[in-house]
């Protein structure tokens, strides 16, 4: 059952995804019994992509997107400063990067992966980043 992005006017709030927090998890107890540090620390790195899932909220809005810790606002990307974006492994996305003018971001896809690429879809066409 899909969930519906809270919408308004002009912003759009990504719902969280669990997803690869717990295909961490799960998949961190077999390798926990073939090598015990590397399970640990992918269980560990798990639960911390389950608390930051549940934390970090995305928005976006007319002018930029927007990361939230809570109802904190912590960052703001303006699409202007935008050169390129993309969504890796797309049968199962898991890894969101974007390049602003001066810097590169990579952020795990803790959030609903169709909702999030109709949005930059809509925002910043790719057509329209690379013909400036």
């Amino acid at each position: 059952m899909a969930s519906t992005p809270i919408q308004s006017e002009a912003r759009t709030d990504l719902e969280p995804s669990f997803v690869i927090p717990l295909v961490l998890l799960f998949g961190a107890i077999p390798i926990f019994f073939l090598q015990m540090w590397v399970g640990l620390a992918i269980a560990v790195f798990g639960v911390f992509l389950m608390v930051q899932t549940a934390i970090i909220k995305l928005s976006f809005t007319a002018t930029a997107l927007e990361v939230y810790r809570g109802s904190k606002l912590i960052r703001s990307f303006p699409y202007t400063e935008w050169q390129n974006w993309r969504i890796f492994w797309e049968p199962a996305p898991i890894l969101f990067y974007f390049k602003e003018v001066k810097s590169i971001h990579f952020l795990p896809i803790i959030f609903d992966p169709g909702t999030l690429k109709a949005c930059l879809e809509r925002h910043c066409p790719l057509q329209s980043l690379r013909a400036e």
